[in-house]
């Protein structure tokens, strides 16, 4: 018998559906699988166990019976995927379908299937909608604008929550376009996209939505492949494209490396919309995409714009605004009677709490931060406070043990009781670095009022609940671990280093934490609108709304900062600093009635602030570090660029003032030289091109031309384009490494500047390789993708032989067109970098001369600055400004003190007359605000009967040698001295005292508090006024050498004391004169007759 081979066996491949009649969880589904073996047997397989009975409804044949797979086998996953084109609801991870009361359905579709029928993919819900009216005033502005502006682009600068989408799909509609690319940097917003997408458009127009994003994988969006298919029987179908810019980037169409989304480079779009257009689609490789995508117009999503609105990218007319203050306004001007519910209703209301971290520790000693080489230590760092060492431990570790203490126990902050943690059961705490969020949730896990909380590490690869996330994942993860954190616990904390602050909704966290000094105002407030999503929910069996959410900062300086900007850099009339202080007030104010700051008042109360506040507090503080520095602070001045303007005028005056440095006091009338320079529009130094120039041909001339020309013409004959590496070795010896030498000791380099020269020359080359490849690599794609379709369509061997010939040579010449334009590009860059590179070199010379001629000025103005105290306590009160304080002085007081007179005063702060220079050396606004803030500091400490540890004159910096203030302890000892050489002195109330060369009248000041304290003293005069005027008009003289002395002894002397008291015992008069003619004892008779 011969051997027998059977390689194959008869099957009957079916697909099948069948029902479980008796099973009311199954109702409305049903099972729709596959089977190559009888179909009775094969259900009966799976359903004997349970003996459910079941009901078939069909099998048929698993072959397709028309299209380009006719007579081809599929088996159930491929028909699985159709029933989700048809929007069919799958139960997770089974093969049973919800047909809902219609199973006739599923044979009807399964006949559409194997006929490749496509007809009805994408039905959507056909549910109606009608704009809102922002909504609708967005998309008739911008469709006006777009029909009258062919080529154009649009900006919708709208809050979170306005219904971009929807209102984005209205304008497509209106537009009547057929092509629409959706481009966004976060591929998980597909979801919105689609969704709106599906309720409301694909139902009732030709439009279909195009993607192949992961976040899509269990919606029924097309494939570009599907869409053609869907099209060729279609012709009226529409198409709405939806793709990540990564993946965009990737393309080796638009850039990239991979062969993929040729159609997009291919198809003239007539609408692209870029969905959160602030989010990183201004680098080089997004520039490039966007440059080889055609289009008619584009149009911008964004919540934050703030960069693209301060660079002037958008007219007014091209942009439509919708603030969170519109919104909120929407909400409280809803017409009540209307049928429909208002939908601002349930968007919380924004609250802002701002404490000072330095009051919560008032032991921790911040030292300050250097911001672009200035002191700053009047802001309390917090990225420093929450600093960690190599251990990962907090550096200031009790410090921010004592905040989460006080955080938790004082009941101003809002951790303080059990009501106020029940109000924020979830909350997004930000922090700046990833090993201080981890140092934070190891002391919260272990804090007795938070160990019971979920905490959540949302911040580098590694969170409370996932671990070793995958890059492009993490925000993903830590979202799925918040909810984790949620479902398991009452409370949460989430603690990020940027992850979770934009894109995603987590709508039971009612407050956002801000830990870190975070400056972007759109990072800023994307961040904080992550509280302010709609959240209902039942505790108890009362039903709620989340109603109002919370911002808590701990740096008021900068977060009221940062809330100006949010309330005016979204508008073109008041971003960078433009319009008037009331239109920007006006703006604030509008803001604040809808987002209210509550902040701490002088007292450390929490006071809602308005307007002004809001403008003010950060100069306050500003102020408060200028007066503690005794006035000698930079934050004083203003405008020092317009010296370089001035004339000689200004540093004639400036010359004749001290300059102040570093606690010294230099005194004046050495003439200041400072560098001839012109100046843009923003005070930056100008070296005009023939400066360039020549200096070029001096350094390098004919020399570096060679050179060029011969790296030029080996490249001209050289068959192939040299890669980078190549091109890189060949320019070092000949051009980079002479250009290096050459600027390193002509401007005296030290190696590291001159190593940055070297790099930014090899990226200047590289930036042209790179961009000439790019675009090379496209045209070599189009090239290939055009003649892999001829091949394709050839038929014959010659007729395929002859295009592929074709081909190579249409690549060959792309390839030579492409190395010309590397080679002049070359040539031209490697021209023009050595006069960038000296122009460069040549502002940095002239701006390290300004910045030390500006400093010289500074320590002049300080030199003035330092005088300012005196003046206050000589003449201060609470109507003293800037403008006015050439008013409160005399001519001959003010040039005594300062060295130059009030007209040389005026012409610093207002300038000249028409000659150039326009004055406001000085910051009025900081000027006033620390006026004030010496004042109320003066009268705090006015009263030298109570023991403080300060006093005033710890604020004044010494003046001239008559104006040097004893210190305080040295009075105090002196006068201790002097009870221990005499016992009981204070007790006689005949005894006499007399300060000759008074200066401060601290020394006067303790005698009158001795005196007054002593308990004879007391028995003697009873009453205190009584014996207060006796201490004064009997016991204590003094004499003071000048005015401004004189009225400052007695401003202090008699501060906390009422005009009853006579002054008669203190006298102007220099002492120094009568000493050195021994005529002090008939000075002081002829006054005081003693």
């Amino acid at each position: 018998m011969g051997t027998e081979i059977k390689t194959g066996k008869v099957v009957e491949p079916k697909i099948y559906a069948y029902t479980t009649p008796q099973v009311t969880t199954n109702d409305g589904w049903i099972k729709i699988g596959y089977t190559e073996r009888d179909v009775e047997t094969r259900i009966r397989e799976q359903t004997h166990t349970a003996a459910i009975k079941t009901e078939i409804l069909w099998d048929h044949l698993a072959e397709y019976v028309d299209g380009p797979d006719k007579g081809l086998n599929f088996k159930d996953h491929d028909f699985h995927g159709f029933l989700k084109f048809h929007d069919i609801e799958r139960r997770p991870k089974t093969e049973w379908f919800y047909f809902n009361g219609t199973p006739e359905k599923s044979e009807g579709l399964f006949n559409k299937f194997i006929r490749h029928d496509v007809s009805g993919y994408q039905p959507g819900k056909s549910n109606e909608y009608a704009l809102r009216r922002e909504q609708d005033e967005a998309v008739t502005k911008t469709a006006a604008y777009f029909t009258s502006h062919e080529n154009s682009e649009f900006l919708w600068n709208a809050k979170p929550r306005f219904g971009k989408t929807l209102s984005a799909y209205d304008l497509v509609k209106r537009l009547g376009v057929t092509n629409v690319l959706v481009l966004t940097n976060r591929p998980a917003v597909a979801n919105s996209w689609y969704d709106d997408f599906d309720q409301f458009i694909a139902g009732n127009t030709e439009y279909k939505f195009i993607s192949s994003t992961d976040s899509l994988k269990d919606r029924p969006s097309m494939s570009r492949e599907q869409f053609i298919e869907y099209l060729n029987e279609h012709d009226a179908a529409k198409q709405i494209a939806f793709i990540s810019l990564q993946d965009l980037k990737g393309s080796k169409y638009f850039g990239g490396e991979y062969d993929k989304l040729k159609w997009v480079a291919d198809l003239h779009w007539d609408l692209v919309i870029i969905d959160e257009a602030h989010e990183a689609v201004d680098t080089r490789k997004s520039d490039f995409a966007f440059s080889n995508i055609h289009r008619r117009w584009t149009l911008h999503l964004s919540g934050t714009p703030f960069k693209s609105i301060a660079k002037g990218q958008f007219s007014d007319e091209q942009i439509y605004n919708w603030s969170y203050a519109d919104e909120q306004q929407a909400k409280k001007n809803w017409d009540s009677t209307c049928e429909s519910e208002s939908p601002y209703e349930a968007l919380p209301q924004l609250n802002m709490f701002t404490y000072q971290m330095s009051k919560m520790v008032l032991d921790v000693i911040n030292n300050g931060v250097t911001v672009d080489g200035e002191n700053y230590d009047y802001a309390f760092d917090l990225n420093e406070f929450f600093a960690t060492n190599e251990s990962g431990e907090f550096v200031h570790k009790e410090a921010v043990v004592a905040w989460l203490d006080t955080l938790t126990h004082n009941e101003k902050y809002p951790f303080s009781t059990k009501d106020l943690r029940n109000e924020l059961k979830h909350t997004f705490w930000i922090l700046d670095r990833v090993n201080s969020a981890k140092a934070l949730k190891k002391l919260l896990e272990n804090h007795p009022t938070f160990e019971n909380y979920g905490i959540v590490l949302a911040a580098g690869s590694g969170n409370a609940y996932e671990h070793n996330s995958d890059e492009g994942t993490e925000n993903l993860r830590s979202l799925a671990a918040v909810r984790k954190a949620i479902a398991d616990h009452e409370k949460t904390i989430t603690l990020s280093v940027g992850q979770l602050t934009t894109g995603v909704t987590v709508p039971e966290w009612t407050g956002v934490i801000m830990l870190c000094n975070m400056k972007s105002p759109a990072q800023y407030m994307q961040a904080a609108f992550r509280a302010q999503n709609p959240y209902s929910w039942t505790e108890k069996g009362q039903h709620y709304r989340k109603e109002r959410a919370y911002v808590f900062d701990f740096a008021p300086e900068r977060t009221l900062i940062i809330y100006d900007k949010f309330a005016n850099d979204l508008s073109m009339a008041t971003a960078n600093g433009h319009g008037t202080t009331d239109e920007r007030k006006e703006n604030i104010g509008e803001l604040l009635n809808f987002f209210p700051v509550i902040a701490e008042d002088s007292s450390g109360r929490m006071i809602e602030i308005d307007a002004a506040q809001v403008m003010t507090i950060p100069k306050q503080i500003k102020a408060q570090e200028v007066v503690k520095r005794g006035f000698m602070s930079n934050l004083l001045f203003d405008n020092i660029a317009g010296i370089f303007r001035a004339t000689q005028t200004v540093l004639d005056i400036l010359s004749e003032l001290p300059e102040a440095s570093q606690g010294k006091v230099v005194m004046g009338n050495d003439d200041i030289d400072i560098v001839d320079v012109d100046l843009d529009d923003d005070d930056n130094p100008i070296v005009s091109d023939e400066i360039v120039i020549n200096k070029q041909e001096a350094l390098f001339g004919d020399k570096l031309r060679s050179s060029i020309a011969n790296i030029e013409n080996t490249i001209r004959n050289e068959d192939l384009k040299p890669t980078l590496e190549d091109m890189l070795s060949r320019v070092t010896a000949p051009v980079i490494t002479p250009i290096v030498q050459e600027m390193q000791e002509t401007y005296g380099l030290k190696n590291r500047a001159a190593q940055r020269i070297e790099k930014d020359i090899k990226d200047a080359i590289k930036m042209v390789a790179e961009e000439n490849d790019k675009a090379q690599n496209v045209a070599i794609a189009h090239k290939e993708a055009e003649y892999k379709e001829k091949i394709e369509a050839a038929t014959s061997d010659e007729e395929k032989l002859a295009i592929e010939t074709e081909r190579e040579e249409a690549i060959s010449a792309v390839k030579v067109e492409y190395k010309d334009k590397f080679t002049k590009d070359i040539s031209t860059t490697l021209h023009e970098l050595p006069k960038q590179i000296i122009k460069q070199q040549e502002v940095e010379v002239l701006q390290t001369r300004m910045n030390s001629d500006e400093e010289k000025i500074r320590g002049h103005l300080r030199g003035f600055a330092r005088t300012i105290p005196s003046f206050l306590m000589a003449y201060g009160d609470a109507q003293l400004t800037l403008d006015n304080f050439d008013t409160y002085v005399d001519e001959d007081v003010f040039y005594e003190v300062t060295g130059i007179t009030l007209d040389q005063f005026r012409y610093l702060r207002d300038g000249g007359n028409g000659d150039g220079f326009d004055g406001h050396l000085f910051d009025a606004s900081t000027f006033n605000e620390a006026i004030l803030e010496f004042l109320r500091k003066k009268s705090e400490l006015a009263n030298y009967f109570e023991d403080n540890q300060e006093d005033i004159f710890d604020y004044i910096p010494p003046q001239q040698t008559n104006q040097i203030f004893t210190p305080k302890k040295v009075v105090k000892r002196m006068v201790d001295e002097l009870e221990k050489e005499n016992p009981n002195i204070f007790a006689d109330s005949t005894k006499t005292y007399i300060d000759l060369y008074m200066k401060s009248g601290l020394y006067i000041a303790e005698l009158v508090k001795r005196l007054y304290n002593n308990e004879s003293m007391k028995q003697q005069f009873p009453d205190d006024k009584d014996r207060l005027k006796h201490i004064l008009e009997n016991q204590v003289y003094g004499f003071a050498p000048s005015a401004i002395i004189y009225r400052i002894a007695i401003n202090f002397i008699f501060g906390p004391i009422g005009d009853d008291v006579s002054r008669k015992n203190f006298i102007q008069e220099d002492t120094i004169p009568y000493a050195k003619e021994g005529e002090i004892k008939n000075l002081i008779n002829n006054y005081f007759y003693l």
